[in-house]
This record gives C-alpha cells, structure tokens and sequence, in this order.
C-alpha cells in the first residue's frame, strides 16, 4: 500500500513470508518504506544499518508502545500484535495517518 505524505512517497509493506520476517529491515541503507510485522511483540535491531523508529499496536491499531530505537536492541511489547517498523526520520503526524488509514 502506498502513501504520499507531505510530497514523499512511502511504502507500507506486510512481512508475510518466513524470509521476510526473519530479514525485516536488517541490512538495508537509506530506509524509504515501512514495514509491518502481524502477530509480533518483539523485534531486534542487530545488523541493522540505521536506527529506525518500532511502534508497537494492538489488534485495533491502537499505539501502545513507540520508540526511536538505535541498531544493536532488543525490543518487545507483551500486549502487542502488529509491529510496524519506519525510516528513523518518519514525522509522528504521518505515522499516525498510515496507522489510521490501514485500519
């Protein structure tokens, strides 16, 4: 699904495949897109080339725990059942209007 915000174009993809979940952002430079993780409370940031920003919602989309989050980090979320990870430079504004808009 794509989103334009502000003039920019930006990506929401779905890690579905085994490969992409296991993957996610690790490796990647220069971040244009978002991803999103189904069924996940807990993410890491090893191997990671950039500090990216890892918002964690429930079933409903609801934020319940955000955080800009620098390489080499373990992360979680009990409650948690989508984990969306964004380019570290993503605007709250904007992160707000693709968590509404893919509702």
């Amino acid at each position: 699904m794509w989103y334009t915000i502000n003039g920019e174009i930006m990506e929401l993809k779905y890690a579905k495949k085994f490969k992409d979940r296991l993957i996610g952002l690790m490796f990647k430079k220069n971040i244009n897109y978002c991803l999103c993780f189904s069924k996940c409370n807990s993410i890491h940031t090893f191997f990671m080339k950039e500090n990216i920003i890892v918002v964690f919602t429930d079933k409903n989309k609801n934020i319940l725990k955000k955080v800009t989050c620098p390489k080499n980090r373990i992360l979680f979320c009990k409650k948690a059942y989508f984990t969306y990870e964004f380019p570290y430079y993503t605007k709250d504004e904007e992160i707000n209007y693709i968590l509404k808009s893919n509702s």
